[in-house]
């Protein structure tokens, strides 16, 4: 049985009973109450109150129920900004376990919905495109399937050297870069290509491809964008796969999307125009979000886990 405390009516009525010196049994029958709670009330009313002094005393016994707000320390809120900024989301924080603060994920997320900390430098949230989208460009009709990929990599989920890719265009449309994400340890690479047709893509791949580890990459993933349409010829070149994901459907790439989200965030703005920048510059943010610790890696970062499966050596012509 769900217990309701005395309202200001009920205490009304329970004043009028005791001056009437009706008993605590037949009070309580009327009231539909305990009689421990009746009994407490006329305990109350002896020693010469009355029922406005009885709800006031209640209301400031009710600011004292319930937890006590958690207060961080200087030095835990300090620690949490400067993490927060370089990209750590709350989860990482309490899971990485470096510092220690004195609070939960859930709380330590509610505290940035209460705005304690900045909420904007936390990932972005929420859909970009509604439910029922429908993708609207340019597709090109000869592709190969992405249905092809689990027969030819029966291990593809385990197994390292996959990557998706795709496009980020620029302002007014005019640049592009391309990105590319390594499924397993989800490391991003960014490269500029001197254009968006499909002839400016496919020379700035090559020119990639012959700069890495021959095989050690065994397959690419794109959408359907036009500027993908040369992929015969980086695959001949390359010896590489690459399959295609279906039509309007982003979450086969789902860690691409994700990745490009998060560029956009760091610095890839949609306003900007890639060609007045470096490739330098692109690379930078895309190395900035790889040094940033992932729940899903174990509270390493990408790079970290590229590093157990790449040398060193090989690592400055990658990233």
């Amino acid at each position: 049985m769900t217990y309701t405390h005395l309202t200001s009516n009920e205490l009304a009525m329970i004043e009028a009973y005791y001056n009437n010196h009706q008993s605590v049994a037949k009070t309580a029958v009327l009231v539909n109450r305990s009689r421990q709670t009746i009994h407490k009330v006329y305990q109350f009313f002896k020693t010469g109150h009355n029922a406005l002094d009885y709800f006031n005393q209640y209301k400031k016994n009710k600011t004292r129920c319930g937890r006590r707000p958690i207060v961080l320390s200087d030095e835990q809120t300090e620690y949490i900004q400067k993490r927060v900024v370089q990209g750590w989301t709350p989860d990482v924080l309490i899971g990485r376990a470096e510092f220690p603060i004195a609070c939960s994920v859930r709380t330590l997320y509610r505290m940035f919905k209460d705005k304690t900390f900045d909420p904007h430098d936390l990932p972005m949230k929420g859909k970009r495109k509604p439910n029922g989208h429908k993708e609207k460009r340019g597709k090109q009709a000869f592709r190969r399937s992405i249905q092809d990929r689990t027969t030819d990599y029966i291990q593809f989920n385990h197994e390292f050297g996959h990557l998706e890719g795709d496009t980020i265009v620029g302002g007014k449309h005019k640049s592009a870069v391309i990105t590319l994400v390594e499924r397993l340890s989800k490391v991003i690479i960014t490269l500029k290509p001197a254009g968006r047709q499909a002839i400016d893509i496919e020379n700035r791949l090559n020119q990639w491809f012959q700069s890495v580890p021959k095989h050690l990459f065994k397959s690419i993933t794109f959408d359907c964008g036009k500027e993908f349409s040369n992929w015969k010829k980086i695959s001949n070149t390359n010896d590489i796969s690459i399959y295609f994901a279906d039509p309007g459907t982003p979450s086969q790439r789902g860690l691409n999307e994700h990745s490009n989200g998060l560029l956009r965030k760091d610095g890839l703005y949609k306003a900007m125009d890639f060609n007045e920048v470096s490739e330098t510059f692109i690379q930078s943010v895309s190395s900035k979000r790889n040094h940033i610790l992932r729940k899903s890696l174990h509270y390493r970062t990408p790079l970290e886990v590229f590093l157990s499966y790449v040398g060193k050596d090989d690592l400055s012509s990658l990233i």
